[in-house]
């Protein structure tokens, strides 16, 4: 009988904690992050290894700007549960948003490993479309001399092309407009659109015609198309 208040007490404690979590969960589908921040936050304590809301604060921390915490969270991910493709690829990301603020050493460090990172998340899931869209642009972005290049970057293209026709166009499109190609570019991100018709596909032609293109007759007829 002794042990019945404590029982109480503690199924108590799970409801409030799980209502708590719920509400979470709306704000943040809500995109207000500031306000589901505290209750997750109350959640972990509760369930410090509860891993849908170890991610929904990395995903917080993300949208925030908030790097070092994203970074703590999803590195948290990863160390607990190391088969899931998906955490390693997060890590990844928020190394590559801290070291892209900075021109340094330690950044180029978190470059480093970020792209291990996302290499880890396609030898985990071999079909892990985001993580090729990452090496993409990061080896696009990374100087030559320190091991970025245009053929290392069309490599994870060639894979993106092989697994989707959309994603393989738009990494296409992404590189020669990276490289000024732009003609080239929008061939690929016409070829993307006319495949997938989604806000991303448009987005991307639509932004090479009225910044690189320079051309607001195609930028407008696209537009007046899309919203039909």
């Amino acid at each position: 009988m002794k042990m019945l208040p404590f029982l109480f007490l503690l199924i108590s404690i799970n409801m409030i904690a799980q209502s708590d979590f719920e509400k979470a969960e709306k704000l943040f589908d809500q995109k207000k992050w500031e306000q589901a921040k505290p209750l997750f936050e109350i959640h972990l304590k509760i369930s410090p290894s509860d891993l849908k809301t170890i991610e929904y604060l990395g995903d917080i921390a993300g949208h925030l700007q908030n790097w070092d915490n994203c970074i703590y969270y999803y590195n948290k991910l990863k160390t607990l549960k190391p088969s899931e493709a998906n955490y390693w690829y997060k890590y990844g990301g928020g190394l590559g948003m801290k070291a892209s603020l900075k021109k340094n050493m330690e950044s180029l460090r978190m470059v480093y490993k970020a792209q291990e990172a996302f290499e880890k998340a396609i030898e985990l899931n071999k079909k892990h479309i985001d993580a090729r869209h990452a090496l993409v642009t990061l080896y696009l972005r990374l100087p030559g001399i320190f091991g970025g290049s245009e053929r290392k970057a069309q490599k994870y293209s060639d894979e993106l092309m092989s697994l989707s026709k959309v994603d393989g166009y738009l990494s296409q499109g992404y590189i020669d407009e990276y490289f000024d190609r732009n003609k080239k570019a929008e061939i690929s991100y016409i070829k993307a659109h006319e495949i997938g018709n989604s806000k991303t596909t448009f987005q991307k032609l639509y932004n090479l015609y009225l910044n690189k293109l320079k051309d607001k007759t195609k930028a407008t007829k696209l537009k007046e198309q899309f919203e039909k």
